[in-house]
């Protein structure tokens, strides 16, 4: 297939990941970029050989299709308007908007333009994840009844180069990690029916220790302790826990129970991973998800260990869509199914009570079987 144009606005920290993404893609290729600071811009395009533009060129240029939206939470709203104002369709790293009225706004743009949303987080398309939802599929533990994710660590400002944003409205760990575990939770078991919760707020204020800020003092304007339970449509209930306060645990990302077994899903914050699994009360085996894309290591990390990193996938899915006039999977339903959930948190700590979910959101179309990313085109011609 010609590959798809691509533009992306934002060239922060999370920028790197989808430029070498598109560059080891034969579906897509990445023309411009654009950012605020024309010198962040310019950095990356003399990176990664594409061109630097301003916002407004960028979205002049009929040859891009697609623009991935990199910027803050609360920019994301206003720039996936002016992304669908121009005529093109929009990405957005995740949440979709800092507030689920935004979130609205922009679906309901989209749909007037005849345009598409997609949304990070992708890694639910990783072959760790794709697995466990074939064993849910083919019934391997029963039917799901409940479960256990946790999302914790001490935040991000001991490494991240500018935090702030983590810690203001649109952020917090709710909507910056929960997308990962909700989205993950929803590809495995389907819509939420309602939600409850307590949210509180650890510190009020963050100390940055990374560089170039270090020393610089954050005010904290977002809960940062969540514990939640989500009751789904199919019945299952799985509590969520997801904390910036916490110094040290033993808490594994994820359990699912059903009645005739459980399964351990490996963090969803990453692609790949260790899938276990029971038959009733014997003992854990390992999942083999050789046979899934995307799901073996490819990125060392600092530490030594190496990680499935294949972040833009799920953009590289809605390209073949728009080809192949398909649904895509990480889409802008998916993603405002997940913000309400989300929002709901807040919610109902605040009004002490259970929020009952609103939007529709089917599961999206599992990843057929194969090596790379061509599993999105043969998905198609296969049917």
């Amino acid at each position: 297939m010609t590959p798809v144009t691509l533009g992306i606005i934002g060239c922060g920290n999370i920028s790197d990941a989808y430029f070498r993404g598109a560059a080891g893609s034969s579906l897509v290729r990445v023309k411009a970029c654009a950012d605020l600071r024309r010198e962040a811009a310019e950095a990356k395009a003399q990176q990664y050989g594409v061109a630097a533009l301003s916002v407004e060129e960028l979205l002049a240029d009929p040859e891009i299709e697609i623009v991935i939206n990199l910027t803050v939470p609360l920019a994301h709203a206003a720039v996936g308007l002016q992304i669908i104002a121009a005529g093109k369709h929009v990405y957005s790293e995740k949440p979709l908007a800092a507030t689920l009225t935004d979130a609205r706004a922009l679906a309901q743009a989209a749909a007037a333009a005849g345009l598409r949303i997609g949304c990070a987080p992708d890694t639910f398309l990783g072959g760790a994840h794709q697995a466990c939802r074939r064993l849910i599929d083919e019934g391997r533990i029963g039917q799901v009844v409940g479960g256990a994710a946790a999302v914790i660590s001490r935040g991000m400002e001991s490494w991240h180069p500018n935090p702030e944003f983590f810690f203001k409205p649109g952020g917090g760990p709710i909507l910056d990690i929960g997308p990962y575990y909700v989205t993950q939770l929803i590809n495995l078991l389907g819509p939420v029916k309602r939600v409850a919760a307590v949210a509180t707020k650890g510190y009020p204020t963050r100390t940055v220790t990374s560089e170039p800020l270090n020393g610089q003092i954050i005010q904290v304007e977002v809960p940062t302790t969540v514990n939640g339970v989500l009751e789904f449509e199919s019945g299952a209930n799985i509590s969520l826990t997801a904390s910036w306060d916490v110094w040290k645990n033993k808490r594994i990302p994820f359990e699912i129970y059903g009645t005739e077994g459980s399964l351990l899903v490996p963090d969803p914050n990453f692609f790949g991973g260790a899938p276990q699994v029971t038959a009733q009360a014997g003992d854990w085996q390992d999942v083999d998800i050789s046979a899934h894309p995307f799901g073996t290591p490819n990125r060392p990390l600092k530490d030594g260990r190496s990680v499935a990193d294949y972040r833009i996938i799920g953009a590289l899915d809605m390209a073949v869509a728009i080809r192949e006039g398909r649904p895509h999977r990480a889409s802008g339903e998916l993603a405002l199914h997940a913000l309400e959930v989300m929002e709901a948190f807040a919610l109902s700590s605040t009004e002490g009570r259970h929020v009952t979910i609103e939007s529709v959101c089917q599961r999206p179309e599992p990843v057929p079987l194969g090596a790379d990313e061509s599993v999105f085109v043969a998905a198609r011609k296969a049917a």
